[in-house]
């Protein structure tokens, strides 16, 4: 299977070449013209390198590393008009594998990302981890949840007790057990702090006609069941 790639620079002319020159070399290349229109696509799918100009409008390149290393450890290569020392370590610390200074040959940037990925452990584009209960769909990397294709939105908290009761559904756990697992083991609340998530999550899930049964068992704690 061939690498995909995924180009971003507000040029259209820049990134048109690097995608005519990273084709010849057998490589998959998605061109885009801005942060945002990356960004979208990256959650739908995740390449296996993308290359990076700094001077963006709206999202620039330092932010989209930023939200790029949130997600995924994919390789990255940086070219920028940018061509001070600073300007390549910031890049750098913030994810970059690798910065190359515009003008560029474009030959010069295709043998940096076969360099790259050489250097790199083969990163295969992972598929969305989608667990479903019911009508609800839970999308455990996005940490998103949407009941009949609406977005739900859930706390940290109320998104990690929802994904541990769904992961092991029809297993009952105790208020203790669940503290341990979303809050850890140094909480030193209330137990009652389940009991109020579990309240809001269903009143969330009612509210939107979400189809997904949390159930308390009496003298014990919660489950979610089939």
């Amino acid at each position: 299977m061939s690498r995909l790639i995924y180009v971003v620079d507000d040029e259209a002319n820049i990134r048109n070449l690097i995608q005519a020159y990273l084709k010849k070399e057998g490589y998959e290349v998605e061109v885009f013209g801005s942060g945002e229109e990356m960004l979208a696509k990256f959650n739908e799918q995740k390449p296996h390198m993308c290359i990076i100009d700094i001077m963006m409008p709206g999202i620039d390149g330092y932010e989209l590393c930023r939200k790029i290393r949130d997600k995924s450890d994919i390789p990255i290569i940086i070219v920028s008009a940018r061509d001070e020392e600073l300007d390549k370590i910031l890049g750098l610390e913030l994810g970059g594998d690798d910065y190359l200074t515009k003008p560029f040959s474009p030959r010069e940037l295709v043998t940096r990302v076969k360099t790259v990925f050489r250097r790199v452990r083969p990163v295969q584009p992972k598929e969305r981890q989608i667990l479903t209960v019911g009508n609800v769909n839970i999308f455990i990397d996005e940490r998103r949840v949407e009941v009949n294709g609406v977005e739900v939105e859930l706390t940290t908290k109320e998104f990690d007790l929802l994904c541990h009761l769904c992961l092991n559904k029809n297993k009952a756990f105790t208020r203790d057990e669940l503290l341990n697992k979303v809050w850890g083991y140094d909480y030193y609340g209330r137990s009652r702090a389940v009991d109020d998530v579990i309240k809001r999550l269903r009143k969330k899930f009612r509210d939107c006609n979400g189809k997904i049964n949390i159930k308390t068992v009496w003298g014990y704690g919660y489950k979610v069941e089939e």
